[in-house]
């Protein structure tokens, strides 16, 4: 299935001279968005994963199907003040300015072997520090997964070193 076909562009959104790639026209059809699913989980098992972690919020709408597929858990990665227990956190910058993620504390046991999962890997700064919390709790990064890779924003680079897979690349 080619599911660049169930990608919708929409020109000029959020504002002018951007093609927004989106996805809920993967996720309102059954079939394309088992087969994303699907592809997702045999990644995950290339890559002997424990638990997946995606960023909020569609991540989750891409990690939760995968780890429920594979019967392991699922940690979010959110921003501060989302998550009810303690948790630790990592600042990253954004092209104007900071943000930062947060995670459960307890999410990740030392030496798991964790998929991020997320629908977009754009300029990698949102998946570095989901990176950088995933090691902090001393999890083990098997691999970064996405619907989509914008490859001309170099997103790669930001976390080199690490195994990607991208189902679709523009």
């Amino acid at each position: 299935m080619n599911l660049k076909d169930y990608v919708t562009v929409v020109p000029n959104y959020p504002k002018e001279g951007i093609s927004f790639k989106d996805i809920t026209t993967i996720m309102d059809n059954g079939e394309a968005y088992k087969f994303a699913t699907d592809e997702i989980v045999k990644y995950a098992k290339e890559v002997n994963t424990d638990i997946i972690v995606g960023p909020e919020a569609r991540g989750f709408i891409i990690g939760c199907p995968v780890a429920y597929a594979l019967e392991i858990g699922f940690a979010p990665v959110r921003k501060p003040g989302k998550l009810p227990r303690e948790t630790i956190s990592v600042d990253y910058d954004l092209e104007y300015g900071k943000d930062t993620l947060t995670i459960h504390s307890d999410a990740i046991k030392p030496g798991q072997r964790v998929l991020i999962v997320d629908d977009l890997l754009a300029t990698g700064g949102t998946i570095g520090a989901t990176i950088e919390l995933v090691e902090k709790l001393g999890g083990v990064v098997a691999g970064c997964a996405f619907l989509i890779e914008l490859s001309y924003l170099n997103g790669r680079e930001k976390i080199s070193g690490y195994d990607v897979r991208a189902l679709i690349t523009y």
